[in-house]
């Protein structure tokens, strides 16, 4: 698993991390359930809060209480099962599309090839069962690609511009519960997610030559830990801004759910401040590029099919 929106598990109750667990392993059955086993690498902490969040605001969502366990996991039956759920899993495919088709454009090398051929049969069914969700998708990443190319050096204005041009795809997975209180939240969230990404991803950026935001004024990059340490105070309030816009929207969301308040709560209040103090502390990276992520598990995934 991967991504930017995860919970804080030491501040988490024994009966949340339960759900939790369920609902990050039900992502990863839909996606096995209707794409294929392999397309489970796709799985990652941002679906799953995606799915929870919409699924919590739905009249027809369905919170998940239980789930055999077996040997295999990923070989099990999804404990909840809607369209909503469905429609996400797609969605993430189409996203990991498009993201594996700009790292070609950026960076093309092997492992990106390997993950698209890995993943092809997935994409392909995700994006022919929701062309709709396609067609929004590739537009954002061209608008994503033209404000890059103009050197665009603020990346929260970036983040934001591509996330409203997700919005139509998130609207219609929402169905009738749609409005602007998630359309707040889901671009705060999505301007935050690319802040944090780019902070992540600088020193890779610069080797490869790259587009990031905050390296465009940069002329004497030496690595991530450098800059940030001379520009702190510039990260910090960028990521700050970015944040308070995401625990500000989601307090109105929060009341049109019908369940995972705390589990919620935990991953906007505890997980992503975590997040980014790990991001900016120069840790680990939260979020490692998609072709990786899949890569190291398509040996895994075809030796569970035989």
């Amino acid at each position: 698993m991967f991504g930017y929106t995860v919970p804080s598990y030491g501040v988490m109750s024994a009966s949340d991390l339960n759900v939790y667990r369920l609902c990050y392993c039900g992502s990863c059955h839909q996606l096995r359930k209707n794409f294929g086993i392999i397309s489970t690498a796709a799985v990652n902490y941002d679906m799953t809060f995606n799915s929870m969040i919409l699924n919590a605001v739905s009249e027809n969502g369905v919170m998940e209480r239980n789930a055999k366990k077996g040997m295999i996991c990923i070989l099990g039956k999804c404990a909840c099962d809607n369209d909503i759920l469905k429609k996400v899993a797609a969605y993430t495919l189409i996203l990991t599309k498009w993201e594996l088709e700009d790292d070609k454009n950026d960076h093309p090398n092997i492992r990106s090839n390997a993950a698209r051929i890995a993943l092809g049969r997935a994409i392909r069914k995700a994006a022919n069962l929701y062309p709709e969700y396609d067609e929004h998708v590739g537009k954002g990443f061209e608008e994503l690609r033209n404000m890059e190319e103009r050197g665009c050096g603020d990346p929260a204005a970036i983040g934001k511009r591509f996330a409203s041009s997700l919005m139509p795809a998130m609207a219609d997975i929402a169905g009738d519960a749609w409005n602007n209180d998630l359309k707040n939240m889901f671009t705060s969230l999505g301007a935050m997610i690319y802040v944090l990404d780019a902070v992540d991803d600088m020193n890779e950026d610069y080797m490869n030559g790259t587009f990031n935001p905050f390296l465009t004024e940069c002329k004497n990059f030496v690595n991530k830990a450098e800059f940030i340490h001379n520009n702190v105070y510039a990260v910090t309030d960028t990521m700050n801004s970015v944040m308070k816009d995401v625990q500000s929207s989601y307090v109105s969301v929060r009341s049109m759910m019908n369940f995972y308040h705390g589990i919620t709560d935990n991953v906007i209040y505890h997980g992503i401040p975590g997040t980014a103090k790990r991001v900016i502390g120069c840790e680990c990276s939260s979020r490692p590029g998609i072709r990786n992520t899949i890569t190291s598990r398509i040996l895994r995934n075809e030796n569970i099919k035989r």
